[in-house]
């Protein structure tokens, strides 16, 4: 399967040169020049990796590589900020890699498909207690009975499947899903999505409310 590639770079010389190399390995590459368009992209198209500047002309690309990290969906940080602090703050923080400008073009190359190696069907499906969701073709069963969401119901559905075992905050749910006009979601409309969840997978699926924190899916 053709692999999709988010590459955020505001700098045309090195996109252009970059993003033809990469379309020339057979990746389909989506390029944005800024974070907001970065982040208009992530709303509503699946990617398998994203190559992300750090520092863009409408501020850090770390909102979208944590956004994405969220995602489980690996971040390559292509950057001039060569410090060893700031490297090592993120790959701790989940990052998949960290590439230095200038760089070599080979070596992004091979960095590239080693971070793409086993992203596939395989790890695009995901289960959840008697959930099974396929990522790729965004499609959501109990057993064997489809069943029906929004695309906000599909995204948070996502998080918990990606997240399970880990208490999240309801600030960090808000800050990784939008309404489909773009705006982040309301703390009731949070409330009410969950409750939704729950009506339509039934005893399939099990969340916990962590009572003035968040919720947790084990």
């Amino acid at each position: 399967m053709e692999k999709h590639i988010l590459f955020v770079e505001d700098d045309t010389t090195i996109a252009s040169g970059l993003r033809y190399a990469m379309e020339q390995e057979g990746y389909r590459v989506m390029h944005c020049k800024s974070a907001r368009a970065a982040h208009e992209r992530a709303r509503d198209t699946q990617f398998d990796l994203v190559l992300l500047d750090m520092q863009l002309p409408d501020g850090s690309g770390k909102e979208i590589g944590q956004l994405m990290e969220a995602l489980q969906i690996p971040v390559i940080y292509l950057t001039v900020v060569d410090d060893e602090e700031e490297i090592v703050e993120a790959l701790e923080a989940g990052a998949a890699d960290y590439i230095t400008k200038p760089f070599r073009l080979r070596e992004v190359l091979a960095r590239i498909k080693k971070n793409l190696q086993g992203v596939g069907e395989e790890s695009r499906l995901l289960k959840l207690g008697g959930v099974s969701i396929d990522a790729d073709a965004g499609k959501v069963f109990v057993g064997d009975a489809p069943v029906a969401l929004t695309a906000l119901e599909y995204r948070l559905l996502l998080i918990f499947a990606q997240n399970r075992g880990i208490l999240l905050t309801r600030e960090q749910l808000l800050e990784r899903i939008w309404d489909i006009g773009g705006e982040f979601v309301e703390d009731n409309t949070l409330t009410v999505y969950v409750r939704r969840l729950r009506q339509k997978l039934g005893e399939a699926f099990s969340v916990t409310t962590v009572r003035g924190i968040g919720y947790r899916v084990d």
